[in-house]
């Protein structure tokens, strides 16, 4: 990867990834979920900060990035390598500042732009004084740049925020500005190159195959302290090569005496080992190949298992909202399979509903004799021919409009529960529940669109009977029996049975109400024309409910579907992966 132009599949890989991250949400708070996020956002930070830019400019200057503990020394140590100063080096430990890049002028170039860490607005000239940052302190919005001659071409030093600061802020924009790195300079002491915080960072540089400088400031320079010299860099030595880095360069810069050093700045003498091999590295185009090449090809080793988690959180949401969604889709399947049932199996002949037809037929006692019933029946209606009153039939078609609006109200309220109960049993579900709010409640007009349900549906059968009673042998026995009779009389053979009804004497209550008015259809219409008016009934009541049914389910879907989980996220996150793996197998 000597040019621009090499590696342009790579490239093209890197940015459709970087895309697909950029679309990532991972909006459940699921167990993983915040895993995956850090991991997505610290994916984006390596693309945008250095993988996009190093690729498109290959031979763009060396970044190295000066990093270390809280009082290493690292801003002390800019300053003396250019020797000038150009970042603020003191007591008030931590600051909240700008971090400070520092370029040869020729390269101004390559930094003002939004080439390497885009994210970061650009300043410029030397830093000013800030005050002692609390831990809470909004991370770093800029990047000050200043140019130095003391920069050799090629190379540009950025002194980096202390990567064990107390204030949050400052930590992570230390973790991420080492990940745009082509180098990391780290800075420890004799006293502290054993913390815990910055070997993390440095197995992790390891893990990437990052290219990585040690240098062991203040270290001890009184007589009989060359014991204590050999002893800490033996031991830094060893914890190196331990971790992975046996072959980073180990620089160690004395302590200076108290008054020796001039305007802040150490002797040059005591940092001139290392500026030399960083001007040694900036000068040989072949070296700066060498160390870009190392880096770049160990960001890239490291994004599979870096994303891994992403990939796994994004999955997980995607399951997650699978789950919700069947949870939702079942508890609504399992109350329509209910409520069919209880419209179809006489489970309404009961009640009010019982009560009404039963005066309407005109006695309680025609369960003893079908056919008599049937004449009885037949006699009164016919009354409204001769011209006497007749029973009406609306208190039977009240009847029923109450009792199919009190169940499809309890199937549905009971679909409603069982979707919250579900629901909440999940680790997603207390979210879901808080975004679904009232929709996991019967609509504030569910009741009035339940009864405007029935009627359409009682002036539906209306219209049966009226059609059926068209031609001309029927329509004197339809007029004799009426048409809101026979009417009623054909829901109430709906509510019996999915079935056609059997007549024997060893029939329930509600089923014995229903053959009664079977009968009577049967008088006027014929049994293949009743089964069939049954039929049509029973399916266009069935079809209403399921489109009054199907609206808070698919409100419920809805609002699964705002939450912005994409279900093809994690796979398209693969494809991609893949990819770039084969895009670096083509550039190899």
């Amino acid at each position: 990867m000597s040019g621009a132009g090499e590696g342009g599949s790579l490239l093209e890989a890197l940015e459709r990834l970087r895309e697909e991250l950029a679309g990532l949400r991972l909006p459940l708070d699921l167990p993983d979920a915040q895993r995956g996020r850090a991991g997505a956002a610290a994916a984006r930070d390596q693309l945008d900060d250095y993988l996009l830019p190093r690729l498109r400019q290959v031979d763009a200057p060396l970044l190295a990035v000066v990093g270390g503990s809280t009082g290493a020394g690292k801003s002390t140590l800019v300053n003396s390598l250019l020797r000038e100063r150009v970042t603020r080096a003191g007591a008030l430990r931590p600051t909240t500042r700008a971090p400070v890049l520092a370029h040869h002028p020729d390269d101004a170039a390559w930094f003002t732009g939004d080439r390497v860490l885009p994210a970061l607005a650009r300043t410029t000239g030397a830093e000013e004084p800030s005050g002692p940052a609390r831990a809470d302190a909004p991370a770093a919005t800029s990047l000050q740049l200043v140019a130095s001659a003391g920069v050799p071409a090629g190379l540009a030093l950025l002194d980096a925020p202390d990567v064990d600061s107390v204030v949050d802020a400052n930590r992570a924009l230390a973790a991420q500005l080492l990940g745009a790195a082509d180098l990391w300079v780290f800075v420890t002491t004799a006293a502290r190159y054993a913390d815990a915080v910055p070997w993390d960072l440095l197995s992790g540089a390891a893990r990437r195959g990052a290219s990585v400088a040690v240098v062991l400031d203040r270290v001890p320079a009184g007589p009989g302290d060359d014991a204590v010299l050999r002893e800490v860099r033996a031991d830094l030595a060893g914890m190196l090569r331990d971790g992975g880095l046996g072959a980073a360069p180990l620089f160690s810069v004395l302590e200076t005496a108290p008054g020796a050093d001039v305007d802040g700045l150490l002797p040059a003498e005591a940092v001139e080992p290392l500026r030399r091999w960083l001007a040694g590295l900036a000068g040989d185009a072949r070296q700066r190949a060498l160390v870009v090449r190392r880096t770049l090809t160990g960001a890239l080793e490291a994004l599979p298992s870096g994303l891994a988690p992403v990939a796994g959180a994004a999955a997980a949401q995607a399951s997650a909202v699978a789950a919700l969604r069947d949870d939702v889709v079942t508890s609504f399947a399992l109350g329509r399979e209910e409520l069919e049932t209880e419209l179809t199996d006489g489970t309404l002949l009961r009640g009010e509903v019982l009560a009404r037809w039963q005066e309407f037929v005109g006695t309680g006692e025609f369960f003893r004799s079908f056919d008599a019933a049937v004449g009885r029946l037949r006699d009164r209606l016919g009354a409204l021919v001769r011209g006497r009153p007749a029973p009406s039939a609306e208190p039977v078609g009240q009847a029923v409009r109450s009792g199919v609006a009190a169940l499809v109200r309890a199937r549905v309220a009971g679909a409603l529960d069982r979707t919250r109960d579900r629901w909440l049993a999940r680790p997603a579900g207390a979210q879901a529940v808080a975004v679904a709010g009232p929709v996991l409640d019967l609509p504030p007009d569910f009741d009035e669109r339940v009864a405007r349900l029935v009627r359409d549906w009682q002036r539906g059968v209306l219209d049966l009977v009226r059609a059926e009673g068209e031609g001309r042998r029927t329509r004197a026995r339809v007029l004799s029996f009426g048409v809101n009779a026979l009417g009623v009389a054909l829901m109430v053979v709906v509510f019996a049975s999915t079935a056609f009804i059997p007549t024997g004497a060893e029939v329930g209550v509600g089923v014995g109400a229903a053959a009664v008015g079977q009968r009577v259809l049967e008088a006027v219409f014929g049994d293949a024309a009743v089964r069939a008016l049954a039929d049509r009934a029973r399916a266009d009541l069935l079809r209403r409910v399921d489109e009054l049914v199907d609206a808070p389910r698919l409100r419920l879907l809805e609002v699964l579907d705002s939450t912005g989980v994409d279900a093809g996220a994690a796979g398209r996150l693969e494809r991609v992966l893949a990819d770039v793996a084969a895009a670096r197998g083509d550039a190899a």
